[in-house]
């Protein structure tokens, strides 16, 4: 909707934002400090309209000479959370955009105050929101499309320091998490393994804390990485793993680093367990590991933490041919875990637990949070709501759980027990990669992936299938585009050191 948006500061707005809670009875009224704003007639006026109710999101708008007032309902003030502008600003942002606003002061400090809240952590939210509002959703047309409306450039402004600390930190991580979008949406036949790898070269170009290594071809034969090279073997575009690393200028003394881990099939026929029901929309696949990444750009140019950060991406792509791998094929790992393949179509589980087991051997986490469109079944249990979420360590679980509540991508717990594991259980291998029971099944994706860890290492299970994508307008969410889940939630984590 926006070309760009940057805090600006100073200078004539071409419209004003204010925000009201909803009264217990009569019209909403602006707090103390808005209401002797020199647009107060205008906002008078707006707060008189019908349409104003004070409930979340709704608008009501009047004019101070050019000047256009945009009032908009910040719900009960009891119940007024500072993550909650990210839902609630987005139907401002898409007003903005419609009537080709550049500028524009967001004047929402008093209504916070009043509210008790944190302004700052309200600027994140806000300033998320608008640049989640940026991303461009028409990289891909072309000459066929005529009469697309320009994008306007947003400069925003704020009276409180405080929530413009916030805004400009918001806008950040939006960025990044617009990266991960515009990755998740880019076709297959541009974006595959070694596209990927290009792309992390490409956002650890001129930053110094950041390096990359791509394993492939040989080396991953080397490396014993079997699943990365038996699922993206019937591919022409080559696989790899994408290794990136965070070093900070100032490592605390001792600390391990902490390990993210996103799965990246760049496109999943279903192998030669084909997807009889369509394959349509499986280039986002790969939402895990563009998630993953985009929040080590987010880490290295915003978060900056003093502990060590790596990513993992396997990459491969899960096609069809005459070397493709086949159920009743039996893989060992490099920990030596057997495992019988059943379907096909179970190809990321195998392509994490390479990553698992590297990192556990490898990097000496303090912990491993992995990232995976993996299963139908979390969005048939949890729908477009909650992230499945498997962590057994309370310590990292509850690191998680905040960052859920600092970014507004929320988890929900699901359980693993040692039953859920013997279900895994082959009578020919250690594992079966697939269960046809159909049982508790984002619980066998976990249990499986659950047999790559090494015991007592700290480690979470997002399984994100649900909520990588939306299919109606939602938010800041355009429908049938990707969400960049996981991005800000990463942030948030590792905001904690």
């Amino acid at each position: 909707m926006f070309e760009s948006v940057r805090v600006a500061r100073g200078g004539a707005s071409e419209a004003v934002v204010v925000g009201v809670f909803k009264p217990e009875k009569g019209s909403p009224k602006p707090d103390a400090a808005t209401a002797a704003l020199p647009v107060r007639n205008a906002i008078a006026d707006a707060c008189a309209r019908k349409e104003c109710t004070g409930d979340a999101g709704v608008m009501s708008e009047a004019f101070d000479g050019a000047t256009r007032v945009i009032v908009v309902g910040l719900g009960a003030r009891g119940e007024f959370k500072p993550g909650s502008m990210r839902s609630t600003l987005a139907p401002v942002g898409r007003r903005i955009a419609a009537v080709q606003a550049a500028s524009v002061a967001l004047t929402l400090e008093g209504a916070i105050a009043d509210a008790g809240a944190d302004a700052e952590r309200a600027g994140v939210a806000a300033g998320e929101c608008l640049g989640l509002l940026a991303f461009d959703t028409t990289t891909f047309k072309g000459a066929g499309t005529k009469n697309n409306k320009p994008r306007p450039k947003l400069a925003i402004c704020s009276s409180g320091k405080a929530f413009e600390r916030g805004l400009s930190r918001g806008l950040a991580l939006a960025a990044s998490a617009n990266l991960c979008r515009m990755w998740a949406a880019t076709p297959p036949n541009i974006a595959n393994p070694m596209w990927m790898a290009s792309e992390a070269r490409r956002i650890a170009r001129g930053v110094d804390t950041l390096s990359v290594r791509v394993i492939k071809g040989a080396e991953l034969e080397k490396e014993r990485l079997t699943g990365i090279v038996t699922v993206g073997r019937a591919s022409v575009n080559e696989p790899c793993m994408i290794r990136v690393a965070y070093t900070p200028a100032k490592s605390g003394k001792g600390m391990k680093p902490a390990v993210i881990i996103g799965k990246t099939i760049t496109y999943d026929t279903g192998g030669l367990s084909i997807k009889t029901a369509g394959m349509k929309g499986m280039k986002e696949d790969k939402d895990g590991g563009c998630a993953a990444l985009a929040a080590m750009h987010a880490i290295a140019t915003v978060v900056k933490p003093s502990r060590p950060v790596v990513c993992l991406l396997p990459a491969a792509e899960n096609s069809i041919a005459d070397d493709a791998y086949r159920p009743d094929d039996i893989l060992t790992f490099r920990n030596g875990v057997t495992v019988e393949v059943t379907n096909t179509d179970a190809e990321g589980r195998l392509v994490l637990a390479d990553a698992l087991c590297w990192a556990c051997e490898k990097e000496n986490p303090a912990f491993i949070v992995d990232l995976a469109t993996l299963t139908g079944g979390v969005v048939t249990a949890l729908g477009s709501t909650f992230a499945g979420m498997w962590c057994e360590d309370d310590t990292l679980r509850a690191r998680i759980e905040r960052a859920a509540v600092d970014s507004g991508e929320r988890v929900w717990r699901l359980p693993m027990h040692q039953e859920y594991r013997d279900m895994m259980k082959s009578p020919i291998a250690d594992l079966l990669n697939s269960n046809p029971n159909r049982k508790a099944h984002p619980i066998q994706g976990a249990a499986f992936l659950d047999a790559f860890v090494t015991p007592g290492t700290p480690w979470c299970h997002l399984d994100i299938a649900g909520v990588h994508d939306v299919e109606s307008d939602t938010g800041p969410f355009v429908a049938n585009t990707p969400t960049g889940w996981g991005v800000r939630l990463l942030a948030a984590a590792l905001d904690q050191d």
